[in-house]
């Protein structure tokens, strides 16, 4: 499996990080898909190499952290930066009209963590405070502004371009984990580079097709449908919008293809049986933008203008 194999490349699981793995609320997204419920959709539009969960990505982000960094805090603040995360993921920012920043999802990571007994629990063990992981944009290495690469972006790259464009093999995952450098950016923060300009252009061309994917009339079309499909469900109260958080996707899907709402039913059937033939074009609003534009020996792979 490429998520196994992947993970043996970033190193071991640090032993300070494993007690965090068990967190009731972290464990809830081994069955939230990575891919936003697309691997519920037409396998005419979708064909992934493999199920990778937002659980998996936590977990390789939180490693490429402290492969990176060393960093206990950074570390743990990337384990659980998706934890917010509900059913479906980004297709909920559809749903609440978010498609430019695709963040609305987040609005509730502090309060997740403080609520997580277990959690406050091991940070309590290790001398820390839920400040200290409750924002992971606090930590640049982790998250920081497009076109800049970090942990949570690159990882990003590495998912989608094995498991969905199948750009990357898992020879260009190694050669790529093994060409990243630390550098200060001009804005006088620590930001993920590459020591070689072919390993920069080969993750650079990853990006650009996945931008492609995400912004083609397919994804959009179906991402928008599994969120209309969503937000009819919740009106017609076959589903609550905290189900979204308390249930997996397995079950959360399984309750609304058992719904006996004839026009749930029929939205349900084109997503699961639609070709790319019959996808339209919709008239949607400005999509967030993937950009990349990462340093290469100390210089961005574009010349800025």
């Amino acid at each position: 499996m490429f998520i196994a194999n992947y993970i043996k490349l970033l190193g071991p699981v640090p032993e300070f990080l494993k007690k965090y793995l068990k967190a009731p609320t972290l464990m809830r997204l081994q069955k939230v898909g990575y891919f936003c419920g697309m691997d519920y959709a037409s396998k005419d539009v979708y064909q992934f190499r493999e199920y990778i969960s937002r659980y998996d990505h936590s977990l390789t982000v939180a490693l490429l952290t402290y492969h990176l960094t060393q960093d206990k805090k950074a570390t743990i603040a990337a384990l659980f930066h998706d934890i917010a995360t509900p059913c479906f993921s980004h297709v909920i920012d559809y749903m609440n009209q978010d498609y430019a920043t695709q963040e609305s999802t987040e609005r509730d990571t502090a309060l997740i963590i403080k609520s997580d007994y277990y959690i406050l629990k091991c940070l309590k063990a290790d001398n820390l405070d839920y400040t200290d992981i409750i924002d992971y944009k606090q930590y640049s290495i982790v998250d920081n502004k497009r076109p800049k690469l970090c942990a949570d972006r690159l990882d990003g790259v590495i998912l989608t371009g094995y498991a969905w464009t199948k750009d990357l093999t898992m020879n260009d995952v190694e050669n790529i984990l093994h060409d990243l450098v630390i550098f200060q950016n001009s804005d006088g923060e620590r930001e993920i580079g590459f020591a070689t300009r072919p390993i920069a252009q080969k993750v650079w061309l990853a990006s650009q097709k996945i931008d492609a994917f995400c912004h083609s009339k397919e994804d959009n079309y179906m991402m928008q449908l599994l969120a209309d499909i969503t937000a009819l469900a919740i009106h017609k109260q076959i589903i609550t919008y905290n189900d979204l958080y308390t249930l997996n996707e397995q079950e959360l899907f399984s309750l609304l293809q058992k719904s006996s709402v004839s026009e749930l039913h029929g939205l349900i059937t084109k997503f699961q049986n639609i070709t790319q033939k019959q996808i339209t074009d919709r008239d949607l609003p400005y999509i967030k933008a993937r950009d990349l534009n990462p340093l290469v020996q100390s210089r961005r792979l574009i010349p800025q203008k």
